[in-house]
């Protein structure tokens, strides 16, 4: 079982939504951010909230890399770690930005999966070695230069896999649970080998 569920106790309590609340108008963080469980922990320390908060803000909302190919990293990186709250939360974030639950579903074996094109398989190889070698190899970038977009779109992807690679840790790390009501890993419940 996963160690991001709402099965084990989190390693760091949560603070109550209105506590949550206060702390993010405190430091200037989006009051919504306090409904979800990861800053309901992380708001334990405010500026580290605050932080991440501008970090996800710049990828998610104020981005350059195609919010497919960034979702597609995403999920990759939630499967291959084992990440119930990465990947039930960018779930519903996939299928927001119009992806299908088949494109979806083959993060969890890109290479056999046909229904990706180039863009898809260049950013989907360069999660995987990051996540295998902790670096993305010459072949790979030259298809991400090729087919992902600009220079700013290539510092994001690779912002993008290291932000949410090291997410999907502490999300395991300090057991974040899902929120009260939110189904694990859809569509389906199958759950990863190696969570």
């Amino acid at each position: 079982m996963s160690s991001d569920t709402n099965n084990e106790t989190p390693r760091i309590a949560l603070l109550s939504v209105e506590e949550a609340k206060a702390a993010a108008e405190a430091v200037g963080l989006p009051v919504f951010m306090a409904d979800l469980a990861v800053f309901q922990m992380m708001l334990q320390h405010p500026p580290l909230a605050k932080a991440l908060n501008d970090l996800l803000s710049t990828l998610l909302w104020g981005a350059k890399l195609e919010p497919r190919l960034r979702e597609l990293i995403i999920m990759r990186l939630g499967w291959q770690s084992g990440s119930n709250y990465e990947w039930t939360q960018h779930w519903r974030v996939a299928r927001g930005v119009g992806m299908s639950e088949e494109d979806i579903l083959g993060t969890r074996d890109w290479r056999s999966y046909e229904g990706y094109g180039p863009a898809d398989r260049a950013v989907l190889a360069a999660t995987d070695e990051t996540m295998e070698i902790g670096t993305i190899t010459d072949a790979t970038w030259a298809e991400c230069v090729a087919h992902v977009g600009g220079t700013e779109a290539l510092l994001e992807m690779v912002i993008a896999i290291g932000n949410w690679r090291m997410f999907a840790s502490l999300l395991r790390s300090l057991r974040v649970p899902l929120e009260e009501g939110v189904t694990a890993w859809p569509p389906d419940g199958k759950i990863p080998p190696n969570a």
